[in-house]
């Protein structure tokens, strides 16, 4: 009894520290009295439902639990381990279950915390224990998520899988014997899929309109040839979908529940960028972002403003691993597309390409600096909008305005490039300041470096968000290109220190 009248104390202290006023206060939460009594069995259905929210049930001792609640139970003991359970499953369904930073070096937000103490004194203040617990999970399409989750579940056990072979490319009006396969597996996708010809093996034009159906919800380039992507796409199992939806559930957990009245959200995860004002959405555009390579990080930040007629200072990876081989070809490869060199990082000293022993330089130590003027074919376009953060990345226009027409948008080292960057900032100007597209267009074709400020700052959210829900709640699925849902996946397998 020592123990439990401890037990008491302490939460009693938990609850008080944070100036509780309810009638629990100094009372086990979970044994005791009735309300208690239905707390306890309340939290115990949530623990068994966990999975709905891509949780598994075991990760709280729901076993332990059911234990604790059954008659002859030491009270002391089972209300420690409830309140245990209680609080890991309230922090875990609230603002995830990992701490997003420690998944992957390219994450690096400020993820939303719970006060823990402030959970036992909403549990005792709850008048509705039940309410309460379902108002712990985010909302937006969460819910929408969840659905999907039990969706796809259902269909794991229900649905073949028949995996499409690779091979040459298959384009439109081919004969190959995948074709059929391809049927099937489209079918199994549940596509409607138009009966065969007399020649099995054509991949036919109504075939061929499926494909292509499927291409876009995909993210994929829409050209109905069945390459080595859609084939690696077509052939993602059921498990994997699943563990999509549960990585991005979490991710959702992550962010705040309400992102403000004002701001930028770039997904990463199906190339696309939004911007909210007055809780609006105002201006969407599609986007580039990195490759696999050098993926696109996920972080949160503030945009103050945007410059024309950018310099682009080439990192010194990208000097090494793609510009060095072109400099040990011919020194003056650059020069045309308006690079020029310089002798260090501290000044504008300019070098002779022609003056470097360019085999003697090692890709990993390249130890010049590499900037190309400002014009039409600089790699950041018209348009820079800087913005801080550890990568030393930005959004901004591009020259290769073409390459919008694709699907899988991952062409970048890791920068967002932005498709339509003055209808944006004219959206973000709203009339105000007396901003003027035109005027904007006249600087650019006059070649001044001019720096604009926002009205306001805008808040900057970039994500990889490769399930979202559509308007009417259908799951969007996108295709793990950076491989870091299976890394969230697998990261809240783990045990909890």
């Amino acid at each position: 009894m020592t123990r439990y009248r401890f037990l008491l104390g302490f939460l009693a202290f938990l609850i008080g520290a944070v100036g509780s006023t309810s009638s629990f206060a100094g009372e086990p939460l979970w044994f005791g009295s009735d309300p208690a009594r239905e707390r306890a069995e309340a939290l115990l259905a949530a623990l068994r439902s966990a999975s709905a929210h891509g949780l598994e049930p075991g990760w709280y001792g729901v076993a332990e639990v059911e234990k604790a609640l059954s008659p002859g139970a030491d009270p002391a003991i089972a209300e420690e381990l409830i309140t245990t359970a209680f609080v890991a499953y309230a922090s875990d369904v609230s603002t995830g279950r990992v701490r997003a930073n420690r998944v992957d070096g390219n994450i690096d937000i400020q993820q939303r915390q719970v006060d823990r103490m402030l959970l036992l004194k909403e549990a005792a203040d709850a008048t509705d224990f039940p309410a309460y617990l379902a108002s712990l999970p985010p909302k937006g399409d969460y819910p929408a998520l969840q659905k999907a989750l039990a969706t796809w579940r259902d269909k794991r056990d229900k649905t073949a899988f028949t995996p499409l072979p690779g091979g040459r490319l298959l384009r439109p009006g081919m004969t190959d014997p995948r074709v059929p396969l391809l049927r099937t597996r489209l079918a199994e996708l549940d596509l409607v899929v138009p009966e065969a010809g007399p020649a099995v093996d054509l991949y036919d034009d109504k075939l061929v309109a499926v494909v292509k159906a499927y291409q876009e919800t995909k993210g994929l380039t829409v050209d109905g040839i069945i390459g080595a992507k859609t084939t690696q796409s077509l052939n993602t199992s059921i498990d994997e979908r699943i563990g999509q939806i549960v990585a991005n559930l979490e991710r959702r957990r992550w962010l705040p529940e309400d992102l403000g009245s004002r701001y930028v959200l770039v997904n990463a995860g199906d190339y696309s960028m939004v911007f909210v004002d007055g809780g609006r959405r105002v201006f969407e555009s599609l986007v580039i972002v990195g490759t696999p390579k050098d993926p696109t990080p996920e972080i949160q930040s503030v945009m103050r403003g945007f410059q024309t007629n950018p310099y682009w200072t080439v990192p010194q990876s990208i000097s090494g691993e793609e510009y060095l081989p072109m400099l040990r070809r011919d020194p003056y490869a650059l020069q045309s597309a308006g690079f020029k060199l310089f002798e260090n990082w501290q000044d504008n000293t300019e070098l002779d390409p022609a003056s470097v022993d360019w085999n003697s330089i090692h890709p990993k130590a390249f130890p010049y600096r590499i900037r190309q003027d400002p014009g039409a074919g600089n790699a950041l376009g018209y348009i820079f909008f800087p913005f801080n953060n550890r990568y030393g990345i930005y959004m901004h226009d591009t020259a290769n305005r073409w390459l919008f027409t694709e699907g899988s948008r991952n062409f970048s080292h890791g920068c967002i490039r932005l498709q339509n960057p003055l209808d944006f900032v004219e959206k973000v100007f709203d009339g105000r300041s007396g901003f003027s597209k035109e005027r904007v267009r006249q600087v650019i074709a006059s070649a001044q470096q001019a720096h604009y400020t926002f009205p306001e700052p805008v808040a900057l959210y970039v994500t990889y968000r490769t399930v979202t829900a559509g308007a009417d709640g259908t799951p969007l699925f996108r295709d793990d290109v950076y491989g870091r849902d299976r890394r969230v996946v697998r990261e809240m397998a783990k045990p909890r220190s």
